[in-house]
């Protein structure tokens, strides 16, 4: 089994990290490979390239993709599943891993495939999980968690995976009061993976 875990925060201070490290130990447990896209520390350029919109935006599918882009094409292809682990900033992911989409889901790989392009495989697990300040309680009651998970799973996820799910560990303004709750859903994440073999 080879895991792919998009990671997306800039600091090793943040809830976000223990929450990584967290799934990284439990994950740890099983005879998998885990990788992780760490795009801060990549620097992964979230930007689009006025070459790159040109190829996206005319679909000219023959113009070359960039070698940062086609290395995380490569893990997609190695991967049997993927988890996305970001905080939730202005009710989206940072716009960090928003890039890591607009680039990595090029045109001719995640859609408009023609018979000369590489079409990305179908992962069988896709896993969301996301840090968030206000409790779930209150995200589901203002319809957020909802918008997010349509956005996520729906758009971003969407027929590119077999299985999809989103977690939202929300509440961590009030850290204490979840964090044994949220470590418990993290340890609990890789008999979820089992499940898809």
């Amino acid at each position: 089994m080879n895991i792919l875990i998009v990671y997306a925060h800039p600091s090793k201070k943040s809830y976000t990290f223990q929450v990584l490290e967290r799934l990284k130990l439990a994950l740890g447990n099983e005879n998998w490979n885990v990788e992780i896209s760490d795009l801060y520390a990549l620097n992964f350029v979230s930007d689009m390239s006025e070459a790159e919109y040109e190829r996206e935006g005319f679909a000219k599918t023959q113009l070359p993709i960039p070698p940062d882009v086609l290395a995380e094409q490569e893990k997609i292809e190695n991967a049997d599943c993927i988890i996305f682990l970001y905080p939730v900033w202005w009710s989206d992911c940072p716009a960090k891993l928003k890039g890591w989409f607009d680039r990595v889901y090029s045109v001719g790989y995640a859609y408009g495939q023609n018979e000369t392009s590489r079409k990305m495989k179908t992962i069988p697990y896709g896993l969301v999980i996301c840090t968030a300040g206000h409790p779930n309680d209150f995200l589901n009651e203002i319809e957020m968690a909802q918008s997010m998970e349509k956005i996520m799973l729906e758009d971003r996820l969407g027929k590119r995976f077999r299985n999809k799910e989103m977690i939202i560990l929300g509440g961590t303004l009030e850290l204490e009061n979840v964090m044994a709750k949220h470590f418990e859903i993290i340890n609990t994440i890789p008999e979820k993976i089992k499940l898809i073999q």
